[in-house]
């Protein structure tokens, strides 16, 4: 039986349904359909009236991907009654919805997240964008999807980097959010990533994930406060992304980020070292990286963070834990303090 929850975002609310072939509930919605997809991912039997397969990789998020599938829709001639599908990960959701909210001034689309990634964070709450070569996600809109069908079945055609990826996300939230889903990683460490259950696991953890962000979206959809806790080890992990030209994929980075972030909420005591450790060792337990290469220079990392669309004129803003369950947004950290946390996460 299929998991539905309810996300209440200001501007439109939709269900979020988890489990087997949930993904089949497309074709009960209206309007004609332009599918896009991901390269790496096959079609599973969804009937469109177009489609375009995207290139995949965070490198090809570009604003020239967003014309391509509005030139699509544009070729089909798709009206603002119709509907955009996204059949994929991250860069996919984001690109289509990105698409979706200026073709035509705004259309209908669904996400149908492939990657645990995409499931337990991207897919849900209406953040959609592209990128700039001056930086992660600088222009893009906040657009609510139709729908977010989740199958766990595709997670099952992932390799375990791929997992481990996703697994980067799911302690994020539970750093920020939930301390008892960090005592449960925790506990399980990497057999949690390949569970014994793996359907009955998977479909509990991303029913967590996605409670906890639509409670999260619901209270603050445009990320004028609460929202932006969600960006807990991003405004580092973009750096990491960036200079290594996205070759170290999001979850890795994510990964690295936290590490940083909690080195320097450890430095400025803002949770203990103990904590700082805990986290640590979890994103070790799951194989993660948890240090840059040794030729990424700090100083160079700081200047992309100085570009972070969450900046204001008090410079650059942080998302620092204060313990295990709860974080909070920090700004006006000194410059040096944040060189001295990358030294720490270094090779």
């Amino acid at each position: 039986m299929a998991e539905i929850l309810r996300c209440n975002a200001a501007s439109g609310a939709y269900d979020i349904t988890i489990g087997k072939g949930v993904w089949e509930k497309f074709a009960s919605f209206p309007g004609r359909k332009l599918l896009v997809r991901d390269g790496n991912v096959p079609n599973p039997g969804i009937e469109a009236d177009g489609e375009i397969v995207l290139t995949p990789g965070e490198q090809y998020k570009t604003f020239a991907a967003v014309e391509s599938i509005c030139r699509r829709a544009a070729q089909l001639h798709l009206t603002r009654k119709d509907l955009f599908i996204a059949l994929g990960g991250g860069v996919t959701g984001d690109l289509t919805g990105f698409a979706s909210a200026i073709y035509m001034r705004g259309v209908r689309f669904i996400q149908i997240p492939t990657t645990l990634l995409a499931m337990v964070d991207a897919s849900v709450g209406g953040k959609t964008a592209a990128d700039l070569p001056e930086g992660k996600n600088l222009i893009g809109a906040f657009h609510q999807p139709e729908a977010v069908l989740i199958d766990p079945g595709f997670l099952k055609t992932l390799s375990f980097t791929d997992l481990t990826g996703g697994m980067a996300e799911v302690v994020k939230t539970a750093v920020i959010l939930d301390r008892q889903l960090f005592d449960r990683l925790e506990a399980a460490g990497e057999s949690s990533v390949l569970a014994p259950d793996f359907d009955s696991f998977y479909v509990e953890l991303i029913k967590r994930c996605c409670q906890l962000k639509a409670q999260v979206v619901e209270s603050d959809e445009k990320e004028n406060g609460l929202r932006a806790i969600l960006n807990y080890g991003h405004t580092f992990g973009h750096a990491v992304e960036q200079k290594s030209l996205f070759s170290i994929p999001h979850g890795a980075a994510v990964a690295i980020g936290m590490n940083a972030a909690g080195i320097l909420a450890a430095e400025l005591g803002m949770w203990s070292s103990s904590e700082a450790e805990r986290q640590l060792e979890l994103l070790k337990k799951l194989r993660l990286p948890v240090t840059v290469p040794a030729e990424f220079a700090p100083a160079e990392l700081l200047e992309i963070m100085r570009s972070d669309k969450k900046n204001d004129s008090s410079g650059i803003r942080l998302v620092l834990p204060e313990k295990i369950g709860s974080a909070k947004t920090v700004s006006g950290i000194p410059e040096k303090m944040m060189l001295k946390a990358w030294e720490l996460c270094h090779d």
